[in-house]
């Protein structure tokens, strides 16, 4: 299977509004067994750390088993970070494939996340790229590093700011 940029685009947009609609078991369907999802912090000298096996990262999950445990403790109320429950929508814009290699695309784009919970509104943004896997019958994401540009959070950083 081969992704077109309008097919590209659309996978991105179904993923980003099944995570907004709460719909998390299609949420996960997006992501591979394998994937590795990062999410760095900003170092001392206002560097990204690049190894989260032994530097400081804001969200890491070597493989969906992470994605897994999270959904559940959202789904289950056993997560302090969304109770109350965070109201939020995450917007895409900017989106450029920058590989196509084999099976798999490379896709960059820029995001912004609006989020209301005690009465505060707080935005996030910044860049993701995402490895997109094809071989398969539908496509999946294997890769997906996320640079947050605000790194003052007032919550618990959670899978649905970013």
């Amino acid at each position: 299977m081969s992704l077109s940029y309008e097919e590209t685009v659309a996978f991105l947009y179904a993923e980003a509004r099944a995570q907004a609609e709460g719909r998390w078991a299609d949420w996960l369907d997006f992501y591979a067994d394998d994937v590795n999802f990062h999410v760095p912090a900003w170092d001392d000298d206002d560097e990204l750390t690049t190894d989260p096996t032994k530097e400081v990262s804001l969200i890491y999950y070597p493989n969906r088993n992470g994605l897994e445990d999270r959904v559940f403790r959202i789904e289950t109320e056993r997560s302090s970070a969304t109770i109350p429950d965070t109201r939020y929508n995450r917007a895409i814009t900017n989106i450029e494939v920058t590989a196509r290699t084999g099976n798999a695309v490379e896709v960059c784009f820029f995001w912004t996340t609006h989020a209301f919970r005690y009465n505060i509104v707080d935005v996030y943004f910044g860049t993701a790229t995402y490895l997109i896997d094809t071989s398969g019958p539908k496509p999946k994401i294997k890769k997906k590093y996320v640079v947050l540009k605000n790194d003052y959070v007032h919550h618990v950083l959670d899978v649905y700011f970013i």
